[in-house]
């Protein structure tokens, strides 16, 4: 082991477009919003994670908060990169002297193109890695709830992150068929916002959509223990005065109706896409959902009604791709689906 060990640190992390995770010697050590905040005159960072989603959507023209990833790719090069470096600053802060080699396993969608896979790993080398390999999101997932990738036979996995939903059928250590839509949680979120300045003519930001998704969010119109009502507090658009309306479930299960449809269309093209045999397998095991869209109420119900097979929602579906990445650091030397 000896110094070197001491000075290489081995990082895994999920960079999502709505919260990052960074899992260092297997504990989750960070678990921030994707967001940073950045003072409009020197360019300088003044926040990034919780404390720069509390300033978004409040800021005046000196601060500006930007999300660095949309649609699961980084929008923004620079701004990701002192995001990574910040997060990464936050696991240690006490080590000012000198900032230790890193290794680093970062997830990427499916769906990326050669471009979008280079601004990754450009920005990764950029805040200090040394070492940096690349792991697909549905493989990531599947690892995190404990499927075993590399058996001869077939698992499927559906992810429904921030930005992006990865739907991917894995055998052997590698994809076999992937679809990769950019219908997700915040697509969620922007219908959320929409659908409240038609239906009720008040005006929401991103953060109180992303509240209510969270409190009343459903995809299906009865559930068996439904929530209570979530009380929005906003402008009227005609006169600009302050009005309440509470919003119950079956409201924003008709609201994203539209998008799970979407995604239901996506999960069924890629079991077309998948080898007979294969298909056995998932229809025996069933189909495993992570990330926070997940943990919608109700959705894995109407899956299994749609589709016709069991979907199951995986133990602590926010973390999973993080968890698997976390996975993928301890065997890199193993796992040959990692990318350099």
């Amino acid at each position: 082991m000896g110094l070197f060990s001491f000075l290489t640190q081995e990082l895994a992390i999920d960079l999502g477009t709505a919260n990052t995770i960074i899992i260092y010697n297997d504990k989750i050590v960070v678990d921030e919003p994707s967001i940073v905040a950045i003072d409009q005159a020197t360019g300088k960072l003044i926040a990034i994670g919780e404390k720069a989603r509390q300033m978004h959507g409040k800021t005046h023209e000196n601060i500006r908060t930007i999300r660095p990833l949309r649609d699961g790719v980084i929008a923004d090069f620079n701004a990701a990169e002192q995001m990574i470096r910040g997060m990464i600053k936050m696991i240690n802060p006490k080590n000012k002297l000198f900032s230790p080699s890193l290794r680093m396993v970062v997830c990427i969608p499916s769906g990326s193109t050669e471009v979008e896979i280079r601004a990754v790993r450009d920005s990764s080398e950029h805040a200090g890695g040394r070492d940096v390999y690349m792991i697909y999101e549905p493989m990531a997932a599947a690892l995190g709830i404990g499927l075993d990738v590399e058996a001869p036979e077939g698992n499927m996995v559906v992810d429904i992150g921030g930005g992006t939903t990865e739907i991917a059928v894995i055998a052997l250590g590698g994809i076999v068929c992937n679809k990769s839509i950019r219908i997700a949680g915040d697509g969620f979120t922007a219908d959320i916002q929409a659908y409240m300045r038609h239906q009720h003519n008040i005006k929401i930001g991103e953060r109180t959509a992303e509240d209510i998704k969270i409190a009343v969010g459903s995809a299906l119109p009865d559930l068996e223990n439904p929530p209570a009502d979530f009380i929005v507090r906003g402008p009227n658009l005609m006169t600009a005065l302050p009005i309440e309306v509470p919003i119950s479930y079956q409201e924003i299960a008709h609201c994203l109706d539209k998008s799970i449809s979407k995604v239901e269309a996506a999960i069924l093209g890629v079991l077309e896409q998948t080898p007979p045999e294969l298909y056995a397998d998932v229809v025996k095991k069933g189909i495993y959902l992570a990330g926070g869209g997940g943990l919608l109420k109700g959705l894995d119900k109407r899956l299994t009604d749609k589709i016709n097979i069991k979907f199951r929602v995986a133990e602590d579906p926010l973390h999973a791709v993080a968890r698997g990445t976390g996975i993928a650091l301890k065997n890199v030397d193993r796992f040959p689906f990692l990318m350099r």
